[in-house]
């Protein structure tokens, strides 16, 4: 009798013991395997809508999309190694959340402040939640210096990369040289990261648009997939390079104003504007609407157009100006940038 009560003790133990084994591999079945990469995300006040991801070193190719349902949302992509992606809200503001292989990451955020996102999960998420939080009130001279302190303290982090490119580079007032600087402090210890490689590419062809510099030949296509005749640009009297995207009213301005002086010229002068949209709907809409009669190129990769990065265009808004070929400055405000080209054209 007691033999039997063992016996049966032992089968239950082991029946137990093979349903939480059965429960153990469902519930890995049902998670985030070794080649895949998921964002489980909350948005409070946003109960239905959608955003984009992209990402700037590859782990995505060109941009998804994620709907919001109840508030709620689910991302999952192949992801073979660590890397960075992009959040790109309706609003067109972004935040970054970082990938790793077999990894999930739980974001969440309040749609009226989109900047204290936070995303948990992984080691590199962690800290750019800490860098949001040390930079969510201060000022913008005050934000340079933790941008930079931060990638002094971790150079072999991938926030550090994008913060990099977010606040030096893409900057309304860049700072090519500290970018550079910090750059070559992440390069010791991040031989192979492609975003570092894409981002210290753009520090370094932005000095090839300075003033005297000839305008860097690429091919490219325009938003109706023709090849850009980027020597007829260089030919011109008079060229203009014109940075801008949808969503900035400054950047779209300019375009208005160059089309006045364009129609002026008589064929002095050649522009090619550059459009970031992340597709070509709208930009084909204002083509139209605002009579655009020159070169519009819009890609959809938005600053990792090939295009943007090769002629080293950062910020919105942002433009190049030729007399023949030539530069003659970068990045100019727009009343300067529409005077000097009335006094070039004369």
């Amino acid at each position: 009798m007691n033999k039997n009560l063992h016996f049966h003790k032992s089968a239950t133990r082991n029946l137990t013991l093979g349903l939480w084994v059965v429960l153990f591999l469902m519930l890995t079945a049902c998670g985030t395997d070794s080649g895949h990469f998921r964002i489980d995300g909350r948005f409070r006040h946003l109960n239905q809508g959608e955003f984009y991801v992209y990402s700037p070193d590859g782990i995505i190719d060109g941009l998804d999309t994620i709907k919001i349902q109840d508030g709620r949302f689910t991302y999952e992509t192949l992801c073979s190694r660590k890397g960075t992606l992009v959040l790109l809200f309706p609003n067109f503001s972004e935040q970054p959340v970082f990938a790793e292989p077999g990894k999930t990451v739980d974001v969440k955020a309040d749609a009226s402040h989109l900047k204290e996102l936070k995303a948990e999960g992984t080691k590199e998420n962690k800290l750019m939640n800490s860098f949001r939080e040390q930079v969510a009130s201060v000022s913008p001279p005050e934000l340079k210096k933790y941008a930079e302190q931060f990638v002094r303290d971790h150079p072999e982090s991938l926030p550090s990369v994008y913060i990099t490119n977010r606040y030096f580079l893409q900057d309304e007032r860049p700072d090519y040289k500290k970018a550079k600087t910090l750059v070559a402090l992440m390069q010791q210890h991040q031989e192979k990261n492609p975003f570092l490689t894409k981002v210290a590419s753009s520090a370094n062809l932005r000095t090839a648009t300075i003033e005297g510099a000839q305008l860097p030949m690429v091919k490219a296509t325009d938003i109706n997939g023709k090849a850009i005749d980027m020597a007829a640009l260089k030919k011109a009297k008079v060229g203009v390079v014109v940075l801008c995207a949808n969503w900035n009213d400054n950047s779209m301005a300019l375009n208005r104003q160059l089309s006045r002086l364009y129609k002026k010229a008589g064929g002095e002068m050649k522009v090619l504007t550059v459009c970031v949209d992340p597709e070509p709907t709208e930009m084909r809409r204002r083509i139209e609407r605002d009579s655009l009669q020159w070169t519009v190129a819009c890609d959809g990769k938005m600053f990792s157009s090939p295009l943007v990065r090769q002629l080293g265009l950062n910020n919105i808004p942002d433009n190049i100006l030729l007399q023949n070929g030539r530069v003659v400055a970068h990045g100019m405000a727009n009343p300067d940038l529409l005077k000097k080209i009335e006094d070039l054209l004369q």
